[in-house]
């Protein structure tokens, strides 16, 4: 009896032996799958944008910029070895529903990396969201000065600080001669975090030079109505009009000074002009002959020689068809954040969000909007201020035909054009 209970024993022993050596090797086996899966499967972008509402222009040229960056690297062999993967989500131009898109990217989605939206705004009400969960917020158009007040230290504007977009327009007015220099200036401006700042800035620099204030009204930003606001300033007579927009109310205003044949001798906007085949439009837009001498700041256009940039033009092109001289700088804008976080991710060889955020902090990198490099509040202290005008509206390459006037006011010529800045500029419709 006993010899029979202990041959039992042994079998019950060797039995359970057997199957925890079964369990373990299958525990192992799994590990091995979810390591190896976690190592290929696709690394996920979270991405809030606005595809409708007041930035729905500005958010679907977005989205371009960062499909193309994806499409680029994913040919390249991915980041880290794995393809990238972009979930991208309609905001509906919303603060609400922007900060309700990133809570629900990192926490329900779980995201590797989160990408920003459009707009100083937007990005405002999501990086407080972001910050919470520790990720490094990268994005492109959300160089407000309210965005770098709020203490952050994950927040990172591959753009131009918008406050000093308007700073060449500035000294290029007050540089002139007093015999030539325009007499008064009419600002207005969208009560946006974007658009505002930059007409406060240059404004100063203006006045500072004699150039005498009119008219400045700040509008609510779900203004509809711009005749009022067109009316005052074609009754002040400025002669030169500084206006803080986007597309929507840049276009509105200057179809009322169109109508109303109202042509000051300068006239630039923070943002509209910059936005190729949707400003030049005869039904979204102005209208390519209206478009002459109308100027607009900015740090990037398509023809600037910065790695990358002759390249992605082509290839926007090719997608999606137009001219060079159609592509919104919003393209180039989401496409530099996806570069300059491919460049810290590999710098790093990790997703780990806080190595990323002090390597962002500490790095320098390249994009098709020119180097990069983030001061301690996250923006780009190597962003230069160009000036643009719209000339020959009705060449084949009008669009930015060569001039830029850098922050240190100087004029420098760039091909196909070698012409002088137009001012005044021409009638509506003429080029002459």
């Amino acid at each position: 009896m006993e010899l029979h209970r202990s041959k039992v024993s042994k079998r019950r022993l060797i039995t359970a032996g057997t199957m925890s050596a079964v369990l373990i090797a299958t525990s192992f086996i799994s590990t091995l799958g979810a390591s190896a899966s976690a190592k290929t499967k696709p690394i996920l972008i979270g991405v809030s944008l606005s595809l409708t509402g007041d930035f729905s222009a500005d958010g679907i040229a977005f989205k371009q910029g960062y499909m193309l960056w994806a499409k680029d690297i994913n040919a390249k062999g991915g980041l880290l070895g794995r393809q990238v993967k972009l979930d991208i989500v309609n905001d509906a131009s919303s603060p609400v529903q922007v900060a309700t898109n990133y809570q629900k990217l990192i926490s329900v989605d779980h995201v590797d990396l989160v990408f920003g939206p459009f707009s100083t705004g937007l990005t405002k009400a999501a990086s407080k969201v972001v910050n919470r969960y520790g990720y490094a917020f990268v994005e492109g158009a959300g160089g407000g000065p309210s965005v770098f007040t709020l203490g952050l230290h994950n927040v990172f504007d591959v753009s131009m600080p918008v406050a000093n977009n308007l700073v060449s327009f500035a000294k290029w007015l007050s540089a002139m001669p007093t015999a030539t220099r325009p007499k008064t200036a009419a600002y207005a401006t969208q009560d946006d975090p974007f658009t505002a700042p930059q007409l406060d800035v240059a404004r100063k620099i203006m006045e500072k030079a004699g150039i005498k204030t009119v008219y400045n009204k700040a509008y609510p930003s779900e203004t509809t109505d711009f005749t009022p606001i067109a009316g005052s300033i074609i009754s002040a007579k400025a002669d030169v009009v500084v206006l803080g927009t986007l597309l929507p109310d840049f276009t509105a205003l200057t179809k009322q000074f169109i109508q109303q044949n109202y042509n000051p001798k300068a006239l630039v906007g923070t943002a509209g002009p910059d936005q190729g085949a949707q400003f030049t439009s005869s039904t979204s837009g102005v209208g390519a002959k209206n478009t002459e001498g109308i100027l607009v700041p900015n740090a990037w256009a398509p023809n600037f020689p910065f790695p990358g940039n002759a390249a992605l033009m082509k290839e926007y092109v090719k997608i999606y068809g137009g001219k060079i001289s159609d592509v919104s700088s919003n393209v180039a804008e989401g496409y530099s954040v996806g570069e300059v976080t491919a460049q810290a991710v590999t710098k790093i060889h990790s997703l780990n969000q806080k190595a990323l955020i002090a390597e962002l902090h500490r790095g320098t990198y390249s994009s098709v909007q020119g180097p990069v490099k983030f001061e301690s509040t996250g923006q780009n202290i190597l962003a230069s201020s160009y000036l643009f005008q719209w000339q020959n509206a009705d060449a084949a390459d009008s669009l930015f035909p060569g001039f830029v006037l850098n922050s240190a006011n100087q004029l420098v010529a760039r091909a196909p054009s070698k012409a002088q800045i137009e001012y005044p500029k021409h009638p509506w419709g003429s080029t002459k």
